[in-house]
């Protein structure tokens, strides 16, 4: 159960930057709504947005405030599609579904880049493309198998050879990589705080500090119960991710909490920066345990990868990550590193993110698989779309059932076999 009362942010960088977060004071009484979410992260938030610009009543209730989870701490990556590859997404969903599956998840950063233009919102929004970086020849393979797929499809996707990605990521790590035009970054945490505020300003009414503790059917629909009060709604949204519980009965059995951790430097000298990833895109590598960095618009290095199992505050309890930066650039052991974080966020054991429908009136989102800030963003219109239309509002991710992990009460112990085992093969390039 999530405990009562605001807990310290996450100590990311992004507060450097980011502006106050809005006013979201507890929910204390009781009231209506059309439409109740369970969850003020990106998902949440971006729907309740969209549903308050077209006159839904919407509450939403966060148990801390917008951005504590990983929707404000992650690596700030705005990644095109999915984990699948084009091909794979068209043979498991069909011609139709599947063809619009790659159409939505490939232009999600688009989307979300065009939201927070009409939004107006002041969050480092860059879009210089994404790397999907492979320093063994059996990754390079799947990459450009991967971006040969994508070119077929028309679109704005380059295999880069070693030569061209050591141009670009300024490391000889590396022996190809996929370049798509379309990926960018963000300050997640300044972004999903505009969110909050434009979601208030178009008339959603946003709780902090507010755990919903039950959900029950009533004759009309739900009805939430929180530490101080309650919201009747007609319809409801639970998105709440890495962070889910026990509130619907086997939710929480069907992903799993996995923490990402990052660590951030000081600025890096003006000659240095220029040195260090100078195409300024996104990379991620092609790996079983996947690792990922970008140089912010202040000109910091964020590296970022799999992490304790357990919140951390400094950038020492994620020294692995240190010594594999100094590995790319041997100049960083100049550098100091300032900050180092971590936040759950939820896997699902197929990969695909799970969208449920368990009602007509009850919409459930979760398992972004770590691509949550464009995914996620992009998603929050059809939502929105769903609970004001129901089932003639379409939508271009499956509706899926829910279906519980197999000892799913042994996540730590396998998450921590997974990566090790993981970092074990990716050194052996196996």
């Amino acid at each position: 159960m999530i405990e009562a009362g605001l807990k310290p942010l996450p100590p990311s960088v992004y507060q450097l930057d980011a502006p106050p977060a809005p006013e979201t004071p507890p929910l204390d009484g009781s009231r209506r709504a059309d439409v109740a979410i369970i969850g003020g992260g990106i998902v949440g938030l971006a729907t309740a947005l969209h549903l308050a610009e077209a006159g839904v009543e919407v509450v939403v209730l966060e148990a801390q405030e917008p951005g504590w989870g990983a929707s404000g701490a992650n690596g700030g990556q705005l990644n095109p599609g999915l984990k699948y590859d084009p091909d794979t997404i068209e043979q498991t969903y069909g011609a139709d579904l599947g063809r619009r599956m790659i159409a939505f998840a490939y232009d999600t950063p688009n989307r979300a880049l065009a939201l927070i233009k009409r939004l107006g919102i002041d969050c480092d929004a860059r879009q210089n493309g994404t790397l999907r970086a492979a320093y063994s020849e059996r990754a390079a393979t799947g990459v450009e198998e991967t971006a040969r797929q994508c070119i077929a499809r028309g679109m704005p996707v380059a295999i880069f050879d070693e030569r061209k990605v050591a141009a670009a990521t300024g490391t000889d790590r590396y022996v190809a990589a996929m370049f798509d035009a379309r990926g960018g970054d963000v300050n997640p945490l300044s972004y999903v705080r505009g969110l909050a505020r434009a979601a208030i300003a178009a008339g959603a009414n946003v709780y902090g500090q507010t755990p919903a503790r039950s959900i029950k059917r009533a004759a009309n629909g739900w009805i939430i119960e929180t530490d101080r009060g309650g919201v009747q709604a007609e319809k409801i949204l639970i998105a709440t991710n890495g962070f889910t519980d026990d509130l619907w009965s086997g939710l929480k059995q069907t992903i799993v909490p996995v923490f990402s951790a990052i660590a951030a430097s000081e600025p890096l000298p003006a000659a240095m920066a220029k040195r260090i990833l100078p195409s300024r895109s996104n990379v991620y590598e092609s790996g079983r345990i996947t690792v990922y960095y970008r140089v912010d618009a202040q000109g910091r290095l964020l590296i970022g990868g799999r992490g304790p199992m357990r919140p951390i505050s400094k950038p020492g309890e994620i020294g692995y990550l240190l010594a594999y930066a100094q590995r790319l650039w041997p100049d960083l052991r100049e550098i100091r590193w300032s900050h180092g974080w971590n936040s759950r966020l939820a896997m699902t054991q197929d990969h695909w993110p799970h969208l449920h429908e368990p009602d007509d009136d009850a919409l459930i989102y979760l398992g972004c698989n770590g691509r949550g800030v464009a995914l996620g963003t992009a998603i929050a219109e059809q939502l929105a779309a769903r609970l004001i239309k129901g089932a003639s509002a379409q939508l271009d991710l499956p509706v899926v059932t829910q279906k519980p992990i197999r000892f799913h009460s042994f996540w730590p112990l396998a998450v921590r076999s997974v990566v090790l085992h993981g970092r074990i093969m990716d050194r052996l390039g196996l």
